[in-house]
Formats: C-alpha cells, sequence, structure tokens
C-alpha cells in the first residue's frame, strides 16, 4: 500500500468508513458512482480518486463552479454541465476519453440526489462511444463503504447490461436510504 493510499484509508477509517477495490482497475473507463443520495457521496468519490490514483473527469452542475471554487474544482477534473442543455454532453465525454487514454469520467447517473424513477443513460452511451468499460463505483451505508466492486464491458444489449448492473446495486444503500432507487434506464 502506497504512502497516498495509506493516508487515505487514515482519514476515511476517522469517519468509521472504509475505501475498498474489489477488482483490476482498467486503464480509463466510466466510472458509475451510485446511490447518489447526499452530497457526501462527493468526498466518498474524491477518498476513491485519491486512494487509487486514477485521472478523473467528473461532471458537475455549472452553478457548482462559481469564482473561487470553480478553478479548483476544474482542476479537481470537474467539468461543469448546463443541466438544461445536453446538446453533444455524451459526444464531448467521450472524446475526452478517446483522446485521454488512462483517464475515467466519474458520473452519477440518478442525475440528482433526491431520487430518481431512471437514470440518465448517458454514462453507458459514452461507455460504448469511447469503447471503454463501466467502472460500478458504490456508496454502501449500511457496510459503511465505498469503492469499485465490479467492471462491465458493454454488449450490444443493453437491457443485459442493465440487469448485471441493477444485481450490483441490489444490497447497497445510500447515505440518505429513502432516496436510494433501483438502477433503471427509459430507454429499456
Amino acid at each position: 500500500m502506497g504512502i497516498r493510499s495509506a493516508f487515505v484509508d487514515s482519514i476515511v477509517r476517522l469517519f468509521g468508513w472504509k475505501v475498498v477495490v474489489d477488482c483490476p482497475i482498467p486503464n480509463g473507463g466510466v466510472i458509475v458512482g451510485a446511490p447518489h443520495t447526499s452530497m457526501w457521496d462527493w468526498a466518498c468519490m474524491m477518498a476513491l480518486i485519491a486512494k487509487t490514483g486514477v485521472k478523473v473527469r467528473w461532471l458537475g452542475k455549472n452553478s457548482l463552479f462559481w469564482f473561487p471554487l470553480g478553478p479548483l474544482l476544474r482542476a479537481w477534473g470537474g467539468v461543469p454541465v448546463d443541466r438544461s442543455s445536453h446538446n453533444g454532453l455524451v459526444d464531448h465525454m467521450a472524446q475526452i476519453l478517446k483522446d485521454n487514454p488512462g483517464t475515467f469520467a466519474a458520473l452519477t447517473p440518478e442525475g440528482t440526489r433526491a431520487g430518481a424513477e431512471y437514470w440518465k443513460s448517458g454514462f453507458y452511451r459514452i461507455a460504448v462511444s469511447a469503447r471503454v468499460p463501466i467502472v460500478l463505483g458504490f456508496v454502501d451505508s449500511a457496510t459503511k463503504t465505498t469503492g469499485i466492486g465490479k467492471i462491465l464491458y458493454p454488449s450490444a444489449d443493453m437491457r443485459a447490461d442493465m440487469d448485471i448492473i441493477r444485481d450490483f446495486y441490489r444490497d447497497k444503500i445510500g447515505i440518505k436510504p429513502g432516496n436510494t432507487q433501483p438502477p433503471r434506464l427509459r430507454e429499456e
């Protein structure tokens, strides 16, 4: 275990949590962060990034990127998004991954902490377009664990892939349990 990883583990343990990586990390991909129910999910993601040392680009609503916080969030990999207009976002993120081998796009497909009936399908479409794996990251308040648990290489069958994703997240409980929803795409 490296110094950075040990440091992150020590900090996370102070809060009673742990960071786990249950599978080999691929050379780039789309990291799904779910269930996304609390602002604390961001801290969990940052701990995971710090522990693993992966290079990440993540999407955040543009209202977060105000001065002086904006430059810092961008330096940490943040990409501001106007949630009222998604024109070209999938293509833009896929191109970032194609142009920067070894980079990950970290996304929360629910699109909101309040709980959503359907996940946004952008994570899946970015992975297919960039020809990269989907890394299933998680927050589980029941076990006070955050981490990476499974790698999925998208097939030509979105429904079958979503069944694998649903099975993985079936027992994961968000920090605000009432906002945890099962993964489901409108396109299925």
